[in-house]
């Protein structure tokens, strides 16, 4: 009979990958901006990586250097961090969900910044690659600082993605991207949806995602959510997904539905996570191994409100603040569908873990 500290050792060493596996932290975020308009200083962008690395991803990148200055002042890159260099250097490549100014201004206002030698990756789908091209640099809204055009600076280089398909993005660490096409909305009183995008990122077995500004399918007449909710239930009922940052940018009835412009609200959201919850409990209920109940499967899953649209209390001080109202809404409805997720709300420069 093997001694008891023997033993404890033996056990420790066949359950602690699991157990880790599951505590443990996997990636760092630093969110560059936040917010959904209104304070340019504070727009989407936010930097990813795997624990233990400083190569960073940015996906979006509606403001970049306000952003590192924050970080810098947080803390998050140590002692005598320099946000010039942070900016050039620790910032590898862009995945841009869409191109509309507030998720695209730091990008084009500080091409010049960026290394004149170190040409660095743009990674978005065809529709977003020709909107940067063909509207933003083109010498005329700004210069041409992309790979191809007329008379190109070559600070960007375009890499178009393609739907659903796996892609390494960075060697080192190694973190790979699926995009799948989101709907943002009618373009005016046509027919044409314009496109936004969702990024599935994966780093050993451990994923990510990220959604750019979405509406629901209920009123974008589409199925792009529940398509991707699809891909991401396998990846919820094994534990791997760590984390989804979503937008909600208005309260529940502070708009028309035609009014939203491709938007989420509290309710919105949440019927989308019961499709989601329906579809992991589907494949919890494949697995003969499974337990638990229907309303449990997504308990505990990590949900990150982005975009959140701020009050313009410097115009109308006595307004009650949007976004505590929209947290609130979030709560209730969170406690009245017992779905048990766990909201969290980016501050612009603080570090998060996943």
């Amino acid at each position: 009979m093997l001694p008891v500290h023997f033993s404890f050792i033996i056990i420790i060493t066949y359950i602690c990958p699991t157990l880790c596996s599951r505590t443990s932290t996997a990636f760092k975020i630093i969110p560059l901006g936040v917010k959904g308009g209104s304070d340019e200083s504070n727009l989407s962008a936010y930097l990813v990586t795997t624990e233990g690395s400083s190569a960073y991803i940015c996906l979006d990148a509606g403001t970049l250097y306000a952003g590192v200055y924050k970080s810098v002042e947080y803390g998050v890159w140590g002692k005598n961090a320099v946000p010039d260099k942070i900016f050039r250097d620790n910032i590898k490549a862009y995945l841009i969900s869409h191109a509309h100014i507030d998720h695209v201004n730091g990008l084009i206002t500080n091409s010049a910044e960026e290394h004149k030698d170190k040409i660095k990756p743009i990674y978005a789908l065809r529709n977003v690659i020709d909107n940067l091209r063909e509207h933003y640099f083109n010498w005329n809204s700004w210069p041409n600082m992309g790979n191809n055009g007329q008379y190109p600076i070559n600070r960007y280089h375009y890499n178009v993605l393609q739907e659903g398909e796996k892609l390494s993005i960075l060697k080192d660490p190694d973190i790979t991207v699926t995009p799948y096409s989101l709907s943002h909305s009618k373009v005016g009183f046509s027919s044409k949806t314009y496109g936004s995008t969702a990024f599935l990122i994966e780093s050993h077995g451990n994923y990510l995602l990220y959604l750019g500004d979405t509406g629901a399918d209920e009123i974008e007449k589409t199925d792009k959510l529940q398509h991707l909710w699809s891909k991401v239930a396998p990846l919820i009922k094994q534990k791997k997904l760590r984390a989804i940052f979503i937008e909600v940018s208005f309260q529940n009835n502070e708009k028309l539905a035609n009014e939203l412009y491709g938007h989420l609200t509290p309710k919105l959201l949440m019927k989308e996570m019961i499709k989601l919850r329906n579809l992991t409990w589907e494949q919890m209920e494949k697995d003969s191994r499974g337990s638990g109940t229907k309303g449990d499967a997504l308990k505990g899953l990590h949900i990150i409100i982005t975009h959140m649209k701020p009050s313009r209390r410097f115009i109308v001080p006595h307004i009650e603040d949007k976004e505590e109202h929209i947290k609130k809404e979030l709560l209730k409805e969170n406690q009245d569908l017992k779905l048990g997720l766990k909201f969290q709300y980016p501050k612009q420069g603080k570090l998060m873990r996943f």
